[in-house]
């Protein structure tokens, strides 16, 4: 099965939309949030183009929680969530270009005992970028090589300004752009911020009652969970091997759900990489001049196994997952490096990637992150469930390969008991 980067990036956003019942959001008051950045893209490589200001609009349509009685809705204090909408110039048209950004959103009160005027908030989606790294008119933005990219924002906002109706805000972000590994070079863009925006849509109170929005009362809930997923994903090994091949994946792991929002857990997985398997079948220079004991058995080697923990938010039928682990076996990631950190000229590598400390480093720590959605509420606590996922992989910080999973989740030893805040 082979699928494209934007179909998977379009199910990405299209299930978070659609994370919530229908029901509930009859009773939610909706906002509109525009929103002017300015800022600095940083240098993505060497001889990277010049950058005038990083400029940015983007409005935000969304829901307040407040009226909603699912378990995440409690347990994140009535977060705000939606999906945004923007144009971004990175301080170089010709050359870097403009990103259209399509983006889910949550954003959450900090520090909600003692002010409402802080919030932070987590965005990731999919963005079209008009200009991409080419060997011949755009050689030094080694940023990106394609048109559809991942694209994530974090920002931490404080209400300067309330009114009726109208909130005035001031925030200081990150944004980062991507490809998630299907395309090389892909050093990625990243921008720092400020911004101004308003809140248009007043938050309602949490009901008619008067209840305090900072301590409603709560069931309090665990239960353990086991789960199963299967996945395939698409990278490529070096800028010279810059084909796209599957990486497909197996993981099982168990944890432990509180409150019907917070999952924690640990697990294992088994990965196994064409691009490594085809690279050493086909004798490539260094596996024959470093490890030619691999052809003996290029399966085994092609392959990477390791062990994971694992933090994922619970929103109805949405999860967001990170994951952090470990790669006990993945040996061929060595030659990978090699290529993918060398310098290539006149049909020859000059100089290879340097086995550095940093190389173990990356080669030992792996990471996850995306988005599921799941076939039953998850507020509802049922016993099997199945879901489909979009992550992407790391090395490190660094995108291995990008994936979409199907997978299976069962809950048992439920213990529930009631407590009223004061």
């Amino acid at each position: 099965m082979i699928f494209k980067r934007n179909y998977l990036l379009i199910f990405f956003v299209g299930i978070t939309l659609y994370g919530q019942k229908s029901e509930d959001l009859k009773k939610k008051t909706f906002f509109v949030i525009p929103e002017i950045s300015i800022g600095k893209t940083m240098e993505a490589n060497t001889d990277f183009p010049e950058r005038e200001l990083h400029k940015s609009f983007f409005v935000s349509f969304g829901s307040y929680s407040n009226f909603n009685d699912q378990p995440w809705a409690k347990e994140l204090k009535y977060p705000k969530s939606g999906v945004s909408f923007g144009v971004t110039d990175f301080g170089n048209l010709d050359k870097i270009g403009i990103a259209y950004t399509l983006m889910p959103f949550i954003e959450i009160g900090l520090f909600r005992k003692r002010s409402d005027r802080w919030n932070i908030s987590f965005g990731m989606g999919g963005a079209y970028i008009n200009q991409q790294y080419d060997s011949e008119t755009n050689p030094f933005n080694l940023a990106v090589t394609t048109e559809i990219n991942w694209a994530f924002r974090s920002f931490l906002y404080y209400d300067i300004l309330k009114r009726k109706s109208v909130d005035w805000r001031l925030g200081i972000g990150y944004a980062h752009f991507s490809n998630g590994h299907t395309k090389l070079p892909n050093q990625g863009l990243n921008s720092f911020v400020i911004n101004v925006s308003t809140i248009i849509g007043k938050e309602p109170k949490v009901d008619n009652r008067g209840e305090n929005i900072n301590k409603p009362s709560k069931n309090k809930s665990s239960e353990n969970y086991f789960s199963f997923r299967s996945g395939i994903g698409q990278n490529v090994l070096s800028r010279i091997f810059n084909d796209k091949k599957e990486v497909y994946s197996v993981a099982f792991s168990g944890g432990k759900i509180i409150n019907k929002t917070f999952k924690f857990g640990a697990g294992a997985y088994y990965r196994f990489y064409e691009h490594y398997y085809d690279h050493i079948n086909e004798n490539g220079q260094l596996v024959s001049e470093q490890v030619p004991e691999y052809r003996e058995n290029p399966y085994r080697y092609a392959t990477n196994f390791g062990f994971f923990g694992s933090a994922e938010l619970l929103i109805g039928h949405v999860g967001v997952e990170f994951d952090m682990g470990i790669n006990v076996y993945k040996p061929f990631y060595k030659i990978e490096w090699q290529l993918s950190q060398g310098y290539f000229y006149n049909g020859e590598y000059a100089r290879l990637g340097e086995l550095s400390s940093y190389y173990e480093v990356k080669r030992t720590v792996s990471s996850r992150l995306g988005i599921k959605y799941y076939l039953f509420n998850t507020g509802r606590s049922p016993k099997n469930n199945l879901f489909i996922a979009a992550h992407i992989n790391a090395n490190l910080g660094q995108a291995d390969f990008s994936e979409l999973s199907l997978g299976y989740a069962y809950r048992f030893n439920l213990k529930e008991r009631k407590e009223s805040v004061n």
